[in-house]
């Protein structure tokens, strides 16, 4: 009998996160960024290993396309790992998984880098930056997939839970691109100044991602679950710019500030300018002048006073 993606899988025994945490080991990673990889919150993937909570039939199709490997074997229904069934796992569906499409049903083939569940999360944030948040619809995704809805909720069961896996996503790769630049920084000063260049609207990818934060507001403002999301990221977001002020200031690269009223300051000035060069003139030039002010207000602001 194929249960419904959304459903939970019973698993009183513990073997099927057993079996999800040998996938996790020889993924290579750590277990957030394997969450991360299927598009799951962290905390939700922590309490299904730990028991506490089921794995849904959803969850465990992402996470057998993320390690290769057979669904039905996460299930127990399968002989061992499976992994030349990867590509029957995405073609024909599983015992107790609901039957898709696949390959021998599109000719294009499922995109190499992270496979089909990522691929439907990148096209999704790609439509909500083009058509807005409530405009998508799954049928939108399918089409921009080139599969089916039936596809499309194999691994996510509903626009709900699309939805928040898209803006997740999008978050989990903000946060990925600045802990590189701040890892490149030679001091405080420096990482303050590459934060500010990832803010800024100057690339198509760049100006994707703030067309995206801009709908994200709006949730927020209704107390929506996924604008809860975003009230969370945000709120790590000036945090990480409190810091890196604060390790100016002991460094004696900025003054003597509050960390977290200058963060919230400056992280306010950059809303308001992208906010702007989106809404007026998305072109390089008001980039270019919205990184003028933003230079302009930490040397003003923040800097200290160099020795000629």
């Amino acid at each position: 009998m194929q249960q419904e993606p959304g459903s939970r899988v019973a698993d009183s025994a513990g073997d099927v996160s057993v079996r999800v945490r040998q996938v996790i080991g020889e993924a290579g990673c750590s277990q957030r960024e394997f969450a991360r990889r299927i598009v799951m919150d962290p905390s939700k993937l922590s309490r299904s290993l730990g028991g506490s909570r089921r794995f849904t039939v959803a969850e465990l199709a992402r996470i057998a396309d993320a390690g290769r490997v057979d669904a039905a074997w996460l299930l127990g229904s399968g002989s061992g790992h499976g992994r030349s069934a990867g590509a029957r796992a995405g073609a024909g569906g599983h015992e107790g998984f609901p039957a898709h499409d696949g390959p021998s049903a599109h000719a294009v083939p499922v995109a190499s880098e992270g496979g089909r569940p990522l691929q439907i999360v990148r096209e999704t944030v790609r439509l909500i930056a083009e058509h807005g948040f409530h405009a998508v619809r799954v049928s939108d995704i399918a089409e921009a997939c080139e599969t089916s809805t039936a596809a499309i909720h194999y691994h996510f069961p509903g626009r709900a839970e699309l939805l928040e896996a898209a803006v997740r996503w999008c978050m989990d790769e903000d946060t990925a691109r600045r802990a590189a630049r701040i890892a490149e920084a030679d001091d405080a000063a420096d990482e303050l100044g590459q934060l500010i260049e990832l803010q800024i609207p100057l690339s198509a990818q760049q100006r994707r991602q703030w067309r995206v934060w801009l709908d994200l507001w709006a949730e927020a403002a209704r107390s929506t679950a996924v604008g809860q999301l975003h009230v969370d990221y945000y709120r790590q977001w000036r945090t990480t710019v409190a810091d890196v002020i604060r390790r100016g200031v002991e460094q004696g690269v900025f003054r003597k500030v509050d960390p977290e009223f200058a963060a919230l300051h400056l992280t306010a000035l950059i809303d308001g300018l992208a906010a702007q060069v989106l809404a007026t003139a998305p072109d390089g030039k008001s980039a270019e002048t919205m990184r003028d002010a933003l230079v302009s207000h930490v040397a003003t602001e923040l800097s200290t006073e160099r020795a000629p």
